[in-house]
C-alpha cells in the first residue's frame, strides 16, 4: 500500500480497462497450447544435435537421398491436400480455435490426421538427408507425444462438437493410417 491505498484502487482504471479491452473468453476448443510442429521440429532439431557427438550414420548414398526427396515430396504433396480441403471447409487448422466443420474428404477419406502425418513424413526426410539415425529415434517419442497431447484432445474436441457424425468417422477411419 502506497498513501493508504492498494494498487487495484491506484490503478482500478486500469484494471477495467483490462477487462474490458480483453479478448472474451475462447469458445470451445481442443485446447491444445503446444503447436504441434514443435515436436517435430524438436525431433529433427535434437538428432542433428546429437548427430554430431555421436554419429549413427545410416548409410546409402544416393539412394538415402533420393528417399528423402521423395519423404518431402509426399509431405508437400500431402500437405497441400489438406489445406485444400480445410479451405474448402472454411474451418481452422489451428488446434487452438474452434472447428467450423467437420473436413471428411480428401487425404480425411484415409487418416483422420493427414496433417500430422505429413509432418512425420518430413521429419523421415529429414532424417535421411541428415545421414542419421537419431532423426528416427527422436520422431518415435515425437508421434507418442502427438498422440497422447494433441490427437487425443482434438478427438474429443470433436466428439464433443459433432457428436455422433464423428463417432461413425472414427469408425470408418483409421487415427494414423
Amino acid at each position: 500500500m502506497i498513501d493508504g491505498r492498494s494498487r487495484r484502487e491506484r490503478h482500478g482504471s486500469v484494471y477495467a480497462i483490462q477487462q474490458e479491452t480483453c479478448l472474451p473468453d475462447r469458445p470451445d476448443s481442443p485446447g491444445v497450447h503446444i503447436p504441434p510442429p514443435f515436436f517435430y521440429v524438436a525431433a529433427t532439431g535434437g538428432g542433428a544435435l546429437l548427430r554430431r557427438y555421436v554419429p549413427l550414420p545410416i548409410g546409402g548414398g544416393a539412394p538415402r537421398v533420393a528417399a528423402a526427396w521423395i519423404c518431402v515430396a509426399l509431405f508437400a504433396g500431402l500437405l497441400a491436400w489438406s489445406l485444400m480441403w480445410f479451405a474448402r471447409q472454411q474451418t481452422t487448422i489451428i488446434p487452438d480455435r474452434p472447428a467450423n466443420a467437420l473436413v471428411l474428404d480428401g487425404p480425411f477419406r484415409f487418416t483422420r490426421n493427414p496433417l500430422y502425418l505429413a509432418m512425420a513424413l518430413l521429419t523421415v526426410g529429414a532424417g535421411l538427408w541428415l545421414n542419421t539415425w537419431w532423426v528416427f529415434i527422436l520422431l518415435l517419442p515425437a508421434v507418442a507425444l502427438v498422440d497422447r497431447f494433441v490427437i487425443a484432445r482434438e478427438e474429443a474436441y470433436l466428439r464433443r462438437r459433432f457428436g455422433a457424425e464423428y463417432e461413425a468417422y472414427m469408425a470408418r477411419v483409421r487415427r494414423w493410417l
